[in-house]
């Protein structure tokens, strides 16, 4: 009934436009502003050792409670023009240009590139090792079931920042791991100084974190599994591969697409892990970049329409990689 329909979606949909649509609305009109708080020159006192003495500086502008005041301006494509810097990239790819090296080194594609490395990475490594761990549980008795459940959803349990810090403690300094390494090999490691370490650090720990939920919605697929078939498919003599293949993946299949689309917009939105390891030295997400601008610098200013449009590009990112994968479950829903 209509009435009945209205209750239950009613508070999804507003609770869906005060957190969603409108913040989303924000962030596109922020993103054609730019808002820079007021600077005024002022005559200031510095003092030293040896005395004092009069110097200007540039100060923000304050109102009557001591906050400062702000100016908000159009500005048009400017934050995407000043994000994207398509004149540094036609230079890269200039006679005189770098190339890739050179379109790497603007701080934006060089997010970009880790950002759709990491996604594209991981992606298969959490479903296969989300497979196999499923698979491996389901073949052993069921009284040993429980604990091992609970010890393969440890990972998955624990805040993503504090598991990329105690990874980062193996490693880093006189760390147990590098510390055990440096002892079997004689010589010295600093994994921390190495950018291909750090990011294959990064990858490890969201695979790590990742596939425990990957193992625990494919195992519940399995218990819906049809054993006639897999019995049948048995005495007919079909290898271990040969059922994998044709009888228990395209089972669980719609479970792979669900956690592919759970999986593929989180990776997108990658920050934990960088500020957990403190790897934006060396590799930096889109999420991470957005984050950078909304930091005040030496003036208190932020660039909050810069950061507006980094978030946008960066939700444009996410709705093109989903595209095959919400066609693929439109397809099967039709």
């Amino acid at each position: 009934k209509t009435k009945t329909f209205l209750i239950f979606v009613i508070p999804s949909l507003v609770m869906m436009l005060v957190f969603i649509a409108i913040p989303l609305g924000i962030s596109i009109i922020q993103s054609f502003q730019n808002t820079q708080n007021v600077q005024i020159k002022k005559e200031q006192n510095k003092c030293d050792p040896f005395g004092c003495k009069k110097v200007i500086s540039t100060v923000s502008l304050l109102d009557d409670n001591g906050k400062p005041v702000s100016k908000t301006e159009w500005v048009g494509w400017e934050n995407y023009k000043a994000l994207l810097e398509p004149v540094k990239v036609s230079k890269a790819f200039s006679e005189e240009g770098g190339g890739f090296s050179e379109l790497l080194g603007i701080d934006f594609y060089k997010a970009f590139r880790f950002t759709i490395t990491f996604t594209l990475l991981t992606l298969p490594l959490v479903i296969i090792v989300g497979l196999i761990l499923a698979l491996a549980v389901n073949s052993i008795h069921r009284r040993y079931r429980g604990p091992i459940i609970f010890i393969t959803l440890l990972p998955f349990v624990i805040t993503p920042v504090i598991g990329a810090l105690s990874i980062k403690w193996l490693f880093i300094g006189d760390g147990i791991l590098t510390a055990t390494i440096e002892a079997m090999t004689n010589s010295d490691i600093a994994v921390f100084s190495n950018p291909l370490a750090v990011e294959a650090l990064v990858l490890f720990f969201r695979v790590w974190h990742t596939a425990p939920f990957v193992f625990v919605i494919l195992y519940a697929g399995l218990q819906t599994l049809n054993f006639d078939s897999l019995e049948a498919a048995i005495i007919d003599g079909a290898s271990r591969w040969e059922r994998l293949r044709y009888i228990i993946v395209p089972h669980i299949m719609p479970l792979i697409v669900f956690v592919s689309l759970i999986h593929l917009m989180d990776a997108y939105r990658v920050f934990d892990e960088i500020i957990g390891f403190g790897a934006e030295a060396h590799v930096m997400s889109l999420q991470w970049l957005t984050f950078d601008f909304l930091m005040p610098d030496d003036t208190g200013n932020r660039s909050i329409g810069r950061a507006s449009a980094s978030a946008m590009l960066t939700m444009v990112g996410i709705i093109i990689l989903l595209i095959p994968v919400l066609r693929r479950t439109w397809k099967e829903q039709r």
